[in-house]
């Protein structure tokens, strides 16, 4: 699986708190994050993509 970066920008008191956290529970922040958007992004309605339309649609 290949993975992307992403660079986010928070308070230096909450990275603090996260990450102090984040050890005292033997948990990568990483880790946590990723847990954190796999269960938002389930937790949204889907979308359904529009169909492109056939030819004989456009015509």
């Amino acid at each position: 699986m290949k993975e992307a970066g992403m660079r986010i920008r928070v308070e230096p008191e909450l990275r603090e708190e996260f990450t102090e956290a984040c050890k005292r529970q033997h948990v990568p922040a990483a880790q946590v994050l990723r847990e954190y958007m796999r269960e938002f992004v389930k937790s949204q309605p889907k979308v359904r993509k529009p169909k492109p339309k056939s030819k004989s649609e456009t015509a």
